[in-house]
């Protein structure tokens, strides 16, 4: 009994590092449209030794969301865990649509800085104004697929940091579609690539399973062991510099991977994306089940820093840290999730509401008459330009009607359906579920201070008249 008590206890207890007072550093690697098309997430032909090895020494964490899926909006909710209706980020960062975070909202870099750590980040940046996310490295001026140059930057931060305890967020442009294709031509003669045969990529429900969307697919595997050579190299990094044992390394995507059907919408290929903690003091090998929210990110790291959540007169936070319940795989007051987009590209206004609980979803599009808009590298892609040009009638499983012409609001059982293919919004036997989540959300938004719950109370008047 005592031996299995000491090893409960060197499992759970953190580590001597921390009981010491030793710096907690913090390193957040965010990939670029990476979807759960990873090995220890049970993709069974993709190569990610790298981040499955995260994962055994970590906690996985299988019913993780992001609040949005667009690059800007999310990476704004979780450098700052405010919704992206809080923050004020509604779309794309860089011109010309030039969208940011009101000038009050003081993201992680300002807070973490403030209690002493140093900070920097590492590739895509993609989120505004400056003054809110204040890093003392800002290393973007790189090539953001070149892993070995993310290593040395990595290298030199670390040494820099000198003795401070750090932030550091790693941002890969990899797996995010490039001009042409995943950016893999540039990588063509480099025996550590990894490529892939069409014939082997598993072809997600959302599109059509043929000869153009399997290359599609084959190109964007490619860019995702890329990447996962790069976590590689950071590990080491921090191996080398024993930096490895103080350090709490978090790994998730910005949104779902880039084609029709996914990114930008709030289907679960959109938002349910992977999310591993590393770290000292934390169970390692272990699968976590509890619905979270990347909006509790922030309130995570600082509790790891032991800094206070801000406090603003405007709004305040919604999310929770992570911590108290990696070891609980079924804790209390964790049943929901929330999702809040209005734009893409500027030019691409749909807002859309969503909450999601263990077993029921429901999406409100608020501006449903409208047609569903295309990022522009969603509609140049091969994957799409296939469906457009044979004029196919599915993508995948789904009609491609349905997807570019939605109902005011969608409710699907994602026990029965996850892929969220049978709407029960109109269905008698489901009204009282929809009208509990109608409430619940309703509740949501005017706790967030959303602008947008007057139109969904116009709509709602609308539609009972």
């Amino acid at each position: 009994m005592r031996r299995i008590l000491l090893v409960l206890l060197l499992v759970f207890i953190p580590t001597a590092a921390h009981a010491q007072g030793k710096p907690k550093n913090v390193i957040l690697i965010v990939a670029d449209d990476l979807g759960r098309q990873l090995g220890c997430y049970g993709d069974p032909t993709i190569k990610t030794p790298n981040i499955d090895a995260l994962a055994k020494r970590g906690v996985r964490f299988t019913k993780a969301y992001a609040t949005v899926s667009s690059c800007s909006p999310s990476r704004a909710s979780i450098l700052t865990g405010l919704y992206t209706h809080q923050n004020g980020m509604y779309g794309l960062q860089h011109p010309p649509h030039s969208q940011q975070c009101y000038p009050w909202v003081q993201g992680l870099p300002n807070l973490l800085r403030a209690a002493g750590y140093f900070t920097g980040l590492i590739g895509k940046f993609h989120v505004g104004p400056d003054a809110s996310f204040q890093f003392q490295r800002l290393m973007t001026k790189t090539n953001g697929r070149d892993m070995n140059r993310f290593a040395q930057l990595a290298r030199d931060f670390i040494k820099e940091s000198n003795k401070k305890p750090f932030f550091l967020v790693v941002g890969y442009q990899d797996p995010h579609r490039d001009k042409e294709g995943f950016g893999n031509a540039p990588f063509a003669k480099d025996p550590k690539e990894v490529k892939y045969n069409p014939k082997d990529v598993v072809v997600p429900y959302h599109l059509p399973d043929c000869e153009a969307v399997r290359k599609d697919l084959a190109e964007y595997y490619q860019s995702i062991s890329r990447m996962d050579r790069g976590v590689g190299l950071l590990l080491e990094v921090l191996r080398e510099l024993g930096q490895l044992d103080d350090t709490l390394i978090i790994f998730i995507s910005d949104n779902g991977i880039p084609f029709p059907g996914a990114k930008t919408t709030l289907y679960n290929s959109g938002i349910h994306l992977p999310l591993i903690l590393a770290g000292p003091g934390l169970p390692q090998g272990r699968t976590n089940n509890a619905l979270v929210s990347f909006i509790d990110l922030t309130p995570t790291m600082l509790d790891w820093a032991k800094v206070k959540t801000p406090v603003y007169k405007q709004t305040k936070l919604h999310g929770k840290s992570i911590l108290p319940i990696v070891a609980d795989d079924n804790p209390k007051d964790w049943h929901t999730v929330f999702g809040s987009h209005q734009f893409h590209e500027i030019t691409m206004g749909y807002p859309m509401r969503t909450i999601v609980m263990p077993q029921y979803k429901l999406i409100v599009n608020l501006d449903h008459q409208k047609e569903y808009p295309f990022a522009s590298d969603l509609w140049g892609s091969p994957s799409w330009q296939h469906v457009r040009k044979t004029g196919e009638k599915m993508m995948g499983r789904r009609p491609v009607a349905t997807f570019l012409r939605r109902p005011r609001e969608e409710l699907y059982d994602l026990v029965n359906d996850p892929n969220e293919l049978k709407n029960l919004a109109g269905e008698p036997r489901h009204a009282n579920t929809l009208d509990d989540l109608q409430q619940r959300l309703r509740a949501w938004q005017q706790e967030t201070n959303d602008p947008w719950t007057i139109l969904y109370r116009e709509e709602k008047a609308e539609a009972n008249r």
